[in-house]
């Protein structure tokens, strides 16, 4: 029998510290509806006493989720300590987080105290805690860099003063794998009481190996992941949600679940980075745009005779529909082949050498191959009735003034035109090509790179629409940044029309 683990997602706590990431109550309700669908068992929802938008977060989010426990964060300090269980008055199911630093350097610089004092404040504030709520959870800031046998004395004395669940962040990501899965064996070992409560971990990633570190600590006893979407948190980050919930997915020998609706990922994914206007790197694992994309020959050919050569996830359990065979100078001809099969485009053997050949000199020559290029090295052309070209696109905008935007479009061999305005120049073009494209289209993500260096150089934009339940990706490239948006816009309507 697997045994359980709970997972405690802290996005909008520890995630939501980073700077540029704050997020309004409204906000914060959407994603905590979200957290709760995705299947987390807890909620950070905030440091009630640290701001009066922090405690409205968490009286809001209380009344707004049914299932998972709400968890206020708070310092070792009485008034912290009320006013969270003033937020979390309409909480179905409440939990209070307090604790207090115990490393050597947190004593003595951060607290000018002593070891023993530590102790006496770490147990009064689980005690006050107490008083208001059952479920009270303690952490050790700074465990990670802890002596042990102190940190042990120290969970003890909480564990009997009513504490529920301990847990041992390494808050500055200092400790290694196998370190921290000795300290969270040497905590089971050696605390009386300890099988009475919950071990949680709670890792930064300041050297890259805060999932390295939870799974460690899970592997050694703890029975909850302290994590955030995209691994987002001060600094380098947390350990990300989704790394860990697929990791006990696809290692099933660890005998270890999670309450994750894993299908539902990608999706929480995408609506954290929105909504914090955090990208998410191209290379994260799970859910980085290459993370299910092959571009070498050698791979591709793998995975188009069996996905699990090089994928050990299907996509599909983390809501993403299918991988991405990505056409480089590094792609083989199954790979050109398996493209041009998809555009309906079927050639005999030797026709395909030969198309692979003029492939390989263009893909030489230009960085990204879109199915256009594709096609003309086939000799092939797409249906005019799915083409859409843009004629001309005009832009009027200043400071003190309402962009204006008018462009013109072949749709099918007839010409369209309209003109909107908006905030900015890239919004009102996009808002009068949807004049024209009358279709519900949802912008989903939007971004903007430099090619190379200078105000007079290319911009590259990548967009992804939602239509019809289905997403659609689109690029553009132009010295002009709001054209390029267009093109990229256009390009996502015409992988769908």
């Amino acid at each position: 029998m697997s045994d359980r683990l709970f997972i405690f997602d802290t996005t909008l706590r520890d995630g939501e510290q980073v700077p540029g990431c704050q997020l309004n109550t409204v906000e914060k309700i959407q994603v905590a509806k979200a957290l709760e669908t995705l299947g987390v068992d807890v909620i950070e929802a905030g440091f009630p006493v640290s701001s009066p938008g922090d405690f409205k977060s968490v009286v809001e989010i209380s009344k707004a989720v049914t299932w998972p426990v709400i968890c206020a964060l708070t310092r070792a300090v009485e008034n912290d300590i009320k006013v969270a269980a003033e937020a979390l008055q309409y909480a179905k199911h409440k939990r209070i987080h307090t604790g207090i630093g115990t490393s050597d350097s947190h004593i003595k610089y951060k607290f000018n105290s002593n070891r023993e004092e530590i102790i006496e404040r770490a147990v009064a504030a689980v005690k006050y805690a107490k008083k208001y709520v059952e479920d009270v959870q303690f952490y050790a800031e700074d465990a990670g860099r802890t002596d042990n046998e102190y940190l042990a004395r120290v969970v003890e004395a909480v564990i009997k003063a009513g504490a529920t669940v301990i847990n041992i962040p390494d808050t500055t990501g200092y400790c290694l794998p196998d370190e921290f899965g000795r300290k969270i064996r040497f905590l089971k070992e050696n605390v009386d009481g300890i099988e009475k409560v919950v071990i949680a971990t709670h890792c930064h990633n300041d050297l890259g190996m805060a999932t390295a570190n939870t799974i460690s600590g899970i592997q050694n006893g703890a029975r909850q992941a302290e994590v955030t979407i995209n691994g987002i948190g001060e600094r380098a980050g947390n350990t990300s949600l989704e790394e860990v919930a697929m990791i006990f997915r696809s290692h099933h020998e660890l005998n270890v679940e999670t309450n994750i609706n894993t299908q539902k990922i990608y999706g929480m994914s995408r609506m954290i980075s929105s909504l914090m206007n955090m990208p998410v790197q191209p290379n994260k694992a799970i859910v980085g745009r290459n993370a299910f994309a092959h571009s070498s020959g050698i791979h591709q050919d793998g995975v188009l005779k069996n996905r699990e050569s090089y994928e050990i996830i299907d996509p599909k359990d983390v809501g993403i529909d299918e991988n991405s065979i990505v056409l480089t100078a590094r792609s083989g001809r199954a790979a050109l082949k398996h493209r041009l099969s998809a555009l309906g485009v079927e050639l005999e053997q030797e026709k395909l050498d030969q198309v692979y050949e003029d492939f390989l000199k263009l893909a030489d020559r230009k960085k990204d191959i879109h199915d256009d290029d594709i096609l003309v090295l086939a000799g092939a052309e797409r249906s005019t009735n799915h083409r859409i070209k843009l004629d001309y696109l005009q832009v009027t905008s200043g400071v003190g003034v309402r962009s204006v935007a008018s462009l013109g479009l072949n749709i099918a061999g007839e010409n369209f035109e309209a003109a909107a305005s908006g905030n900015g120049p890239v919004d009102a073009a996009i808002k009068a090509l949807k004049k024209i494209i009358n279709r519900h289209m949802i912008l989903k993500e939007f971004t903007i790179q430099a090619i190379s260096k200078g105000s007079d150089d290319v911009g590259k934009v990548h967009m992804q629409v939602e239509y019809d339940g289905h997403e659609y990706y689109g690029f553009g490239a132009n010295t002009d940044i709001v054209a390029a948006s267009v093109e990229a816009y256009i390009d996502c309507i015409n992988k769908f029309c």
